[in-house]
C-alpha cells in the first residue's frame, strides 16, 4: 500500500563549514495536511526548506519528497512539486497572463490560466506588467505559478509577506482548499496566526532544532492560560495572591507594574474567583484585568527566549 506521506525528513544535519545550523530535525507531511515550519531568526528553518525542496543535499540524514531523494532525484518528481520560495524572479516586463501563458506552457496537464487568476484573485490584473504589481499581489502571482501544474506536495515560504488582510485570510482559503483536494502542504510563516488558523501540525525550531512539534493545541497544552492586570498604586508587589500555588511575574508598563499568573488549565476558573474574592475583600479595582488562553506567540517568544547556555547543555 502506497504511503500517505509525502514529505519524510528523518534526522536532518546540514553544517556551513564547521557550523551546524540544522541538528537533527525530523519530522513528516502527509497527504492533504497543512505542516507549519515555524522558527527564531538563525533557527535553521530556511536551510531545511532549501533541503526539502531539493536545492541542496543533506549533509547527514534522510529527506524523502513523494517517496525520492529530491536533489538527487529531483527530475523525477518535479513535475508534482510545487514551490513557492520567499523571493521568486518574475519577468518584470511580462503581464500576469504571459507569465502564468509562459509557466503553464512547460508544465504537462496545467491548470487553465484564467481559472488560476481567479483562484488568487488576480484576474482583474491579467493585462498588468508584473512590475505593476503591489507586493501582495506579486505573491498571489506567484502562488499561481506554484500550483499551476496540480502539484502533490506544495512548499510555501513565507506565502502571505506583503498582502493586506483581506488578501491573506483569502490566501489562507486557497492553501485549505489545496489541502482538501489532497496536496501535503508545508509552509513557512513568521505570522503566528497564520500557523494558528492553517497548520494541522506544525514544528518550532531553534538553534538547529526542533523544540516542540505536533497539533496547535498539543503545543499549547503546556503552556497554561494567562490572567494579567495592572497592581493597584496601594499594594506591594509582595502582599498580591498566590493563584495556583505560584506568585505571579511582574513588568513594567507605561501605566505602572503588571502582575500576569500563568495558569494550568483546571485551575483557572478558581484561581479567577480567588483574585476577585482578594479584590473585592480590599475594596480594589484591578485595572487591565485580562484572562486569556495560551497562543502560539506565548510558546514561540518562551523558546526564543531560551538561553544559549541552556541550549549548549542538550
Amino acid at each position: 500500500m502506497e504511503s500517505d506521506k509525502v514529505v519524510e525528513v528523518a534526522g536532518l544535519h546540514q553544517r556551513y563549514g564547521d557550523f551546524e545550523a540544522v541538528r537533527g530535525v525530523s519530522f513528516e507531511v502527509s497527504a492533504g495536511e497543512v505542516f507549519a515550519l515555524l522558527g527564531t531568526n538563525g533557527a535553521g528553518k530556511t536551510t531545511t526548506m532549501e533541503t526539502v525542496e531539493g536545492f541542496r543535499p543533506a549533509h547527514a540524514g534522510t529527506v524523502r519528497v513523494l517517496g525520492r531523494d529530491p536533489h538527487r532525484e529531483r527530475r523525477r518528481i518535479g513535475g508534482q512539486m510545487g514551490v513557492m520560495l520567499q523571493e521568486s524572479g518574475l519577468f518584470p516586463e511580462l503581464t500576469v497572463a504571459e507569465t502564468l501563458d509562459l509557466w503553464c506552457d512547460l508544465i504537462p496537464g496545467a491548470r487553465p490560466r484564467d481559472r488560476l487568476l481567479e483562484r488568487v484573485g488576480l484576474a482583474g490584473q491579467a493585462a498588468v506588467r508584473a512590475r505593476q504589481l503591489s507586493g501582495g499581489q506579486k505573491r498571489r502571482l506567484e502562488l499561481a505559478l506554484a500550483i499551476a501544474g496540480r502539484p502533490r506536495v506544495l512548499f510555501l515560504d513565507e506565502p502571505t509577506t506583503g498582502m493586506d488582510p483581506q488578501s491573506r485570510r483569502a490566501t489562507w482559503q486557497i492553501i485549505r482548499d489545496l489541502a482538501a483536494e489532497g496536496a501535503g502542504v508545508l509552509l513557512t510563516t513568521h505570522y503566528l496566526e497564520e500557523a494558528e488558523q492553517l497548520a494541522d501540525r506544525l514544528a518550532i525550531m531553534h538553534r538547529g532544532r526542533v523544540e516542540l512539534s505536533g497539533t496547535v493545541a498539543q503545543v499549547l497544552a503546556g503552556s497554561g492560560d494567562r490572567i494579567s492586570f495592572r497592581v493597584p498604586a496601594q499594594v506591594a508587589v509582595a502582599e498580591l495572591p498566590r493563584l495556583g500555588g505560584d506568585p505571579p511575574r511582574i513588568t513594567a508598563t507605561g501605566g505602572g507594574p503588571a502582575a500576569t499568573y500563568t495558569l494550568p488549565g483546571p485551575l483557572l476558573q478558581q484561581s479567577l474567583r480567588e483574585l476577585l474574592n482578594w479584590a473585592a475583600d480590599r475594596r480594589l479595582e484591578l485595572a487591565g484585568l485580562q484572562v486569556r488562553s495560551a497562543s502560539l506567540e506565548d510558546v514561540f517568544l518562551r523558546i526564543a527566549g531560551r538561553p544559549a547556555a541552556e541550549e549548549a547543555r542538550r
